[in-house]
């Protein structure tokens, strides 16, 4: 849920990105934080495991306008995607107020964006969250390996994997490029916005 700082004048709104091992999480928060200039930026934080990370850092969106005179600041964090790490994306999810599910376009992860959708339901639910009811958006990264010699899924294949019951705004990305990084990240942004103005502020008196 999302926490206003009233001494800042300030709400924060976390968005925790989602998906396989090494599918691009990463690589989407490293490119926002490169991009971002250095006075409206926290502090990249990087917690290493072995072969995974969870990053996370916030800024000052400058483009989503005032809710009740307030600034927004936006929370973004990643899990690992590795099985074995579950304990730190169910911890990770904590206090979440939207989500971009990273899926990996190679054809070889198919099954993996699956698990881990499925996965990101489970510990939700967990948490008496539902994902149809949260801020969602997926994104289809890596299409820069569209027309190489590995073997990747079609955006057509992976709406009917991911997004048939969900319907909700994806596109396709390439974060290495940084192509799509930007345009998932003000979709996620302004459905959170929308949401924390109707869900948290409705009930408050300022």
């Amino acid at each position: 849920m999302a926490f206003i700082n009233f001494s800042s004048g300030e709400i924060h709104c976390k968005v925790v990105y989602y998906g396989p091992g090494l599918g691009g999480k990463t690589t989407n928060l490293r490119f926002v934080y490169d991009s971002t200039n250095n006075d409206i930026r926290g502090q990249l934080v990087s917690i290493d495991t072995k072969g995974d990370r969870t990053l996370f850092f916030d800024f000052l969106s400058l483009n989503l306008g005032r809710i009740r005179d307030f600034a927004i600041r936006v929370q973004l964090y990643t899990v690992p995607g590795q099985v074995h790490y579950d304990a730190t994306r169910k911890l990770v999810l904590r206090g979440v107020d939207g989500m971009v599910f990273v899926a990996d376009s190679m054809r070889v992860q198919r099954e993996k964006n699956i698990e881990s959708l499925e996965n990101l339901a489970y510990n939700l639910k967990e948490r008496g969250l539902d994902v149809t009811n949260l801020p969602l958006i997926m994104q289809y990264n890596k299409r820069d390996l569209e027309g190489s010699n590995i073997p990747v899924l079609t955006i057509a294949e992976m709406e009917r994997d991911l997004n048939s019951y969900l319907k909700v705004p994806s596109f396709p990305a390439s974060a290495l490029k940084g192509q799509g990084v930007f345009e998932t990240l003000r979709e996620i942004s302004k459905l959170v916005v929308k949401d924390v103005s109707k869900k948290t502020l409705a009930d408050r008196q300022f």
